[in-house]
């Protein structure tokens, strides 16, 4: 059916369909939501086991190395890394991602209780979750009050605004960092102890015993039954401290005799601050399949009507990842206005005509909005990669378009009227509108099912660009030629011939007179491309330029939290002399805004300390890169410290990681590698997860004496856990409040903890009564590590290179050749994690994707053009695209990633255009009885205006984003358009001069078979 010769005839229902198709597409738009980046399912499964007060080398061998060999046997396993720090293990089972997510959930369940039995009996169950990267905090905010307390704030947080928040729609979860927790504190005396002979842990458990409150049983008095409750629990700490428990021995003791009780603060272990000034700090994190600037708003309007109820409050907003997504949305929509006027602006040059230009104008909005039709029912969300796609194409849109009206047009200048004009002008092109648009969806397409993560990434850029590309030829087909036929005038004069015209002309037959040079200068600038690719730099996702980063501190193990306090302090007064810093945020010992999702989340160290830098406006201060190079230089001051700068989840760092069974092996090649890492120039920061020793008081039984005495090593472990931090937290007795439980922690004087004779001192029991603990122990100060990494079931050490001015590729290069690397020991192993190893699955995915593209663009030419060999003509484009790609990149100081990948996919469909456009004319006008050589030169005379005019269309449609105009980061976007435009401007060049003659080869070798079949036959 001849669409375009229907909707002439019936231009109202024509007309109709497409109100129809705006109406349903800017409804699916309103119901899209706005985010960053796409949600993605990733088959990661984390599994967090917690034992409270163990040591790193214990929880590796009682509960890491079993739960990671019964992980092992689960299906399409991919890699295992284990964390262990102090009292918790943090396991993530990465899987292929053809596993569905529920599936490797349930398979690691089923792996973790199948060895439960196994583990320790005080380990708490083992929790495992799905890795939820949008779980990550999207805002974060400094509270502080000039009428409330350290506590009472505090306590408003974990209440009142964690309520008032949670109820926001979208609002995932919100966390506290810094501040105070209410717990009422039994500071036992330890002489008392020692002269009463009781411990610490009898004296918790006995507490726990009861202050109680518990279901009783039943009565049934009255004829009517009634539940019995025993209450036994206390209101205040005043109450506590009355409170007589038994003791061994049949003895009881008033609780304020052994030890002095207050209704106090938990040892602080986390602190935030704002600008060096102490602060509350918290996080909110939105939910699965939320728009970050609609939960961003919720978020800002609810804290606005709670400051408006409570005068006395601060708020701060201090970590912002809301303000990118909107940044990125209105840049995104403002490119994509500024690309589609660019592309109008080039027609209207070219024809002169507002008719015309209006016509072909219209094909661009009623291409974009109908493809949100589409993009709403996969599910899609309006982000980044969708309206990169949407952006990159919109020069594109209106190609066809273009053709179509510039064929009319000229058949208008033939003297014909515009309603048999558009009628045999658009039979006419038909055909190879059709192939250039489906040859672009035969390229797009297979970028939506790339593998890896970038496949995941890419899903939604490849169905997006695909089916706006669709709707343009839906428009060209339908909608352009229906107007056309009305809207355009009979043209009475003849136009004359631009002067540029003249000159091709004469070029392409000079073209088609040499051959074999024309052909022999195709293959040298081709090799002349490939010859470029060594002198690119090579990476995976360019590095941004958003207004913040964070410099990570980690100080020796054993430090305590004001001493990583003083020194955030310190580091915070050298960043703010770098310049361009507006406002430092510090959290120590907690937050996790800005972290690697994929790192894993375990308890909050207080040596560890993240300060989150907001910087002046891009275009007030240099790039990110060089602000972050002067935070390394002055960061160098700070003695003791391992020093990272750059937001946990970025992409300019390179890690190298060494794995080997062998701990001692690791630590020599591990000391011997980083060394050599620190040689390479041009380089940033280099941080190692090598672990530090950390002081630890080692306790060693006597077993005879302990046997003899009837004391078991259990009973000495839970005495001094109980005497030093307090028991279990789920074994604490709880002072019940109206709204929330206290804590009540039984444990020794503070100073108590600073002598290791009164540790020795405390009452230990025995089957013969209690015993002192320095009878059968003794106690001395040792080391261990205080961070075990493990990757798939060995240990490993990760070495953080922050990339600084060189490229991903580079720098993997560099590391390669050092010596210390070359001369590994046989038991340690190098291998690839994080980027490096995504970068090598993107190119191979890419590669397949190209290869995948150019199969399916010649499949869709053999099937419109109804020949095998012509489409070969057509396809000699593509590698007359690469090099103009290879050059822009190199001009522009862009590197060969992920964007510049894309670009040069997006090219092999372009480049294709120009090509079907000559050879389908050329075809055409041979059937009609012309000669091969004149046929081609009319093919080059009448198709050379809507080439040019649609390679400038796309390029002032790409323009904007080569050129960064956005106020948003153009990191990401930049490099895939500068490739786009070198690409095509040599594609488009070339392929008018060397597809002529490509096709008289091509056409030579059909006739040399055909002469060949024809002797066959006649044998």
């Amino acid at each position: 059916m001849n669409f375009s010769a229907w909707s002439i005839r019936n231009p109202v229902p024509a007309a109709m369909l497409f109100v129809l198709l705006t109406l349903a597409g800017l409804l699916s738009f309103s119901a899209m939501k706005v985010q960053n980046f796409p949600d993605m399912d990733l088959p990661v499964v984390m599994v967090t086991a917690a034992l409270p007060g163990a040591a790193p080398g214990q929880l590796e061998s009682d509960v890491a190395r079993k739960i990671e060999n019964a992980i092992a046997t689960t299906q399409r396993l991919k890699h295992i890394t284990t964390t262990l720090v102090d009292g918790t293990a943090t396991i993530a089972a990465e899987y292929q991602l053809e596993k569905p997510v529920q599936e490797a959930v349930d398979d690691v369940r089923s792996a973790v209780s199948r060895v439960r039995a196994d583990l320790p009996a005080d380990l708490r169950d083992p929790v495992v979750t799905k890795l939820e990267l949008s779980s990550q905090p999207i805002l974060a905010f400094a509270i502080a009050s000039s009428k409330l307390d350290e506590q009472e704030l505090s306590w408003f947080v974990d209440d009142q605004l964690t309520r008032r928040l949670l109820a926001v729609p979208g609002v995932g979860a919100v966390s506290r960092v810094g501040g105070a927790t209410r717990e009422v504190r039994v500071a036992l005396d330890p002489l008392r102890l020692q002269a009463l002979g009781v411990t610490a842990a009898e004296v918790s458990r006995q507490l726990r015993q009861v202050q109680l409150e518990s279901a009783g049983g039943r009565a049934e008095l009255g004829g009517a039954e009634q539940p019995l409750r025993t209450l036994a629990t206390m209101q205040t700490a005043g109450q506590i401290a009355a409170l007589e428990i038994p003791v061994s021995g049949g003895r009881r003791i008033r609780l304020d005799q052994l030890a002095q009780v207050s209704d106090t603060v938990a040892e602080p272990r986390t602190a935030a601050l704002l600008g060096g000034q102490p602060v509350i700090g918290f996080e909110v994190s939105r939910a699965r399949g939320a728009s970050e600037v609609e939960v961003g708003a919720g978020v800002q309007r609810a804290l606005d009507a709670l400051q408006a109820e409570h005068p006395h409050l601060q708020l701060t907003r201090t970590v912002d990842f809301v303000e990118i997504a909107q940044d990125e949305y209105d840049s995104s929509m403002h490119l994509l206005y500024e690309g589609a006027i660019l592309a109008v602006v080039v027609v209207w040059l070219f024809l002169r005509d507002w008719r015309a230009t209006i016509v072909s104008a219209v094909a661009l909005p009623l291409s974009v909005i109908p493809a949100f039709i589409g993009m709403y029912l996969l599910g899609f969300s309006i982000n980044i990669i969708t309206l990169l796609a949407l952006s990159l194409v919109v020069g594109i849109l209106v190609d066809d378009a273009i053709v179509e009206v510039e064929n009319i047009v000229r058949h208008l200048r033939m003297g014909k009227t515009p309603y048999q004009a558009a009628m045999e002008a658009a039979d006419e092109i038909g055909l190879a509108v059709i192939a250039t648009t489906f040859t672009l969806i035969a390229v797009f397409l297979p970028t939506a099912f790339m593998s890896g993560i970038a496949g995941r990434f890419f899903k939604q850029f490849g169905w997006t660009a695909a089916l706006a590309v669709f709707a343009s030829l839906v428009v060209a087909r339908m909608l352009t030629p229906m107007m056309a036929a009305y809207l355009l005038k009979p043209l009475a004069t003849q136009e004359r011939e631009p002067r540029w015209l003249a000159a091709y002309m004469r070029a392409s037959g000079w073209c088609l007179r040499h051959r074999v040079l024309t052909l022999a200068g195709a293959l040298l600038f081709f090799a002349g491309s490939l010859a470029l690719i060594p002198l690119l730099p090579s990476g995976f996702i360019p590095a941004d330029d958003n207004a913040q980063t964070q410099v990570t501190l980690e100080l020796p193990p054993g430090t305590k939290l004001a001493e990583t306090h003083a020194l955030a302090q310190r580091a915070g007064a050298l960043a703010m002399n770098v310049g361009h810093v507006q406002r430092i945020y510090t959290t120590i010992g907690g937050g996790s805004a800005g972290t690697d999702p994929f790192a894993g989340a375990g308890t909050g160290d207080p040596r560890k300390a993240t300060l989150t830098l907001t910087m002046d406006p891009r275009r007030e201060r240099p790039r990110k890169q060089e602000i972050e190079q002067r935070l390394r230089d002055a960061m160098a001051q700070l003695p003791g410290v391992r020093v990272k700068v750059g937001l946990g989840g970025s992409n300019d760092k390179y890690i190298l990681a060494l794995a080997s069974e062998d701990p001692q092996a690791l630590a020599t090649a591990a000391r011997a590698v980083e060394r050599d890492l620190r040689t390479i120039a041009g380089i940033g920061g280099v941080s190692s997860t090598a672990s530090l020793v950390r002081p630890e008081i080692a306790v060693h039984p006597d077993f005879a004496r302990a046997a003899d005495l009837g004391v078991t090593s259990q009973a000495i472990a839970e005495t001094l856990r109980v005497a030093t931090v307090g028991d279990y937290e789920q074994y604490l007795p709880k002072l019940n409040l109206a709204q929330r439980q206290v804590p009540i922690v039984v444990r020794l004087q503070d100073a108590a903890r600073e002598d290791l004779s009164v540790l020795e001192r405390l009452a230990v029991p025995g089957s013969r009564g209690p015993v002192r603990l320095g009878e059968v122990a003794r106690l001395e100060v040792a080391g261990g590590p205080a961070v075990i990494n493990r990757y798939d079931r060995s240990r490993n050490v990760n070495f953080e290179i922050e990339l600084g001015s060189r490229g991903l590729g580079e720098v993997t290069e560099a590391v390669r050749q050092l010596p210390a690397v070359q001369g590994l020991p046989a038991s340690v192993r190098l291998i690839d994690v994080g980027d490096a190893e995504m970068m090598g699955e993107l190119f191979a995915s890419f590669g397949l994707a190209m290869l995948t593209g150019v199969v399916c663009i010649y499949i869709v030419l053999v099937l419109l053009f109804k020949d095998l060999l012509q489409p070969v003509t057509i396809l000699a484009a593509l590698p007359l695209s690469l090099g103009g790609a290879f050059v822009a990149l190199l001009l522009a100081g862009k590197s060969f990633s992920m964007p510049s990948l894309i670009g040069l996919i997006m090219l092999m469909g372009i480049a294709t255009k120009n090509s079907i456009l000559l050879v389908e004319y050329a075809i055409v006008a041979r059937r009609q009885g012309m000669d091969r050589i004149h046929a081609l030169l009319d093919a080059c005379h009448k198709r050379a205006r809507p080439i040019i005019m649609t390679t400038l269309a796309m390029g002032a449609g790409m323009m904007p984003i080569a050129l960064a105009l956005g106020g948003a980061d153009m990191s990401f976007r930049s490099p895939m358009a500068v490739a786009v435009i070198g690409g095509l401007i040599t594609s488009t060049v070339l392929s008018l001069l060397v597809v002529p003659s490509v096709f008289t080869y091509v056409d030579d070798f059909e006739q040399w078979l055909r002469r060949l079949r024809h002797q066959n036959a006649t044998r």
